[in-house]
């Protein structure tokens, strides 16, 4: 039996397709766990996220659709940014140099970013009400509170009815230990889940029945109630009635360098991996503005 390790471009640049509806496109990879989006209109498209820069996603891309392409970031990690290198210009949010050595730092990445095609790309930094207009179709920018990350950004296509929520939100389960590979960024365990909290308030102020709810792993799209249990989740976690698993059951946070200090902690259909440390500062405490 052959026991090598497959090629990089058969986990991080092996792309496959699927449409949402005629003009929305999901590219998955990452053995179909990860997505980007790319959203058309009558005359730009909009590409949601340029994954690890493996397997020359831009000339995938341009099967797709022949309309200039406006690259846009969800947040400033190495699976949703290290192929921004592509293209000549990226739009993303001014949180992206607080996770930067995330994404830059030697070996943050299966690729040499200066092996890509514009290693020196412009970033054009989006704000909260920003709106990107496609021809016939406008995706409106809300910038998140720092919760998964520093640099995440929600974009939302109300005429399509499609929600775009980063790492954010997923199914079962969001990564809520800080991952910027930055001494230098702030993280506070109570105001993290706190922040999560008000995210998921805010999209539930946009969503409704009919709505996508699409997040970049693990599934999409999802059902609008993983919202309510990330709220019931917070909740838990200040009543001390979370479940605290030690086991993590995900071969890809398995294989991150802190795993040996995180924990899932569940709450029906979601979870968080946090470190166990940090959640048992605020386990079982009210919270700050109650006391």
């Amino acid at each position: 039996m052959d026991n090598q390790a497959p090629p990089l471009e058969m986990i991080f640049g092996n792309y496959m397709a699927w449409k949402l509806d005629e003009t929305s496109w999901c590219i998955s990879f990452m053995e179909g766990t990860e997505y980007i989006y790319l959203l058309e209109g009558t005359e730009k498209a909009l590409l949601l996220d340029t994954g690890y820069g493996i397997g020359r996603l831009r000339a995938f891309v341009e099967t797709l659709t022949d309309k200039p392409v406006i690259v846009a970031n969800t947040h400033f990690h190495p699976d949703h940014s290290a192929g921004n290198g592509e293209w000549e210009e990226v739009y993303l949010s001014a949180g992206w140099e607080t996770d930067a050595p995330s994404v830059l730092n030697p070996g943050a990445g299966p690729v040499d970013l200066n092996t890509l095609p514009h290693p020196d790309y412009k970033k054009i930094i989006l704000h909260d009400g920003d709106v990107i207009n496609l021809g016939g179709r406008s995706v409106t920018v809300l910038e998140a509170l720092p919760a998964h990350c520093n640099s995440s950004l929600f974009f939302v296509d109300e005429g399509h009815r499609m929600l775009f929520s980063g790492d954010e939100f997923e199914s079962h389960q969001t990564l809520m230990y800080d991952n910027s590979s930055n001494p230098e960024a702030p993280y506070h365990v109570e105001k993290r889940i706190e922040n999560l909290r008000l995210n998921a308030m805010r999209l539930k102020e946009i969503v409704s029945d009919g709505w996508y709810l699409l997040p970049n792993h693990n599934g999409t799209p999802i059902s609008l109630a993983y919202l309510d249990g990330y709220l019931q989740l917070v909740d838990s976690i200040h009543e001390g009635t979370a479940v605290i698993e030690d086991k993590l059951n995900h071969r890809f946070i398995e294989m991150d360098p802190k795993a040996p200090e995180l924990c899932r902690v569940r709450c029906g259909d979601v979870s968080i991996f946090i470190k166990k440390q940090e959640v048992l500062k605020i386990y079982g405490k009210r919270r700050a503005h109650e006391l």
